[in-house]
């Protein structure tokens, strides 16, 4: 490798991004260890191809794309399907005035997006995680713009009734 796509590039674009890509996978997949070994699949397998990978613009890009292909081949591998159930009663309508209030309705509300199908839960991070619109999600995921609204908006649905059912069990005597 020479020039824009040498493993010191790598390293340094680790440096700066590397925490961000980090987070997207922990974000994806909902445990650390399985975080950090999405990335480094996609991190193996972006560098004998890194020149490549820079000569075509945005890495980020890529590696969040490989980031998701890794979680997804690993799911696939595991042919286990793994449902958490989290205790979020009565988080809908509530006022948050602590921010321990605040990060404890944020982990409640991760905790049922780790509950959603893979494909809704991506588009639902790159979304309301990384700040992405809806042509960027459609690029990384390789997905057309119609299907990243359309997984977005089960993804919502689907949040939202598991909201009500919680608010609904809290409520009954």
């Amino acid at each position: 490798m020479d020039g824009h796509g040498t493993a010191a590039d790598l390293e340094a674009w680790i440096d700066v991004h590397g925490g961000a890509l980090l987070r997207f996978a922990y974000l994806l997949t909902a445990d650390r260890d399985r975080a950090a070994d999405a990335v480094q699949d996609a991190l193996v397998a972006a560098y004998p191809r890194w020149e490549r990978i820079v000569a075509a613009g945005d890495p980020g890009a890529y590696l969040r794309r490989s980031v998701v292909n890794a979680h997804t081949s690993r799911w696939r591998r595991s042919l286990r399907r793994e449902q958490p159930v989290a205790d979020v009663a009565g988080l809908a309508g509530r006022h948050v005035d602590d921010p321990a209030d605040r990060i404890a309705t944020e982990d409640a509300l991760w905790l049922l997006c780790r509950a959603l199908p893979g494909r809704q839960r991506a588009a639902v991070v790159l979304r309301y995680y990384e700040g992405r619109s809806d042509p960027e999600i459609a690029a990384t995921l390789d997905y057309s713009v119609s299907t990243v609204r359309s997984q977005i908006h089960r993804a919502l649905a689907t949040l939202r009734t598991r909201l009500a059912d919680d608010e609904e069990e809290v409520s009954s005597p």
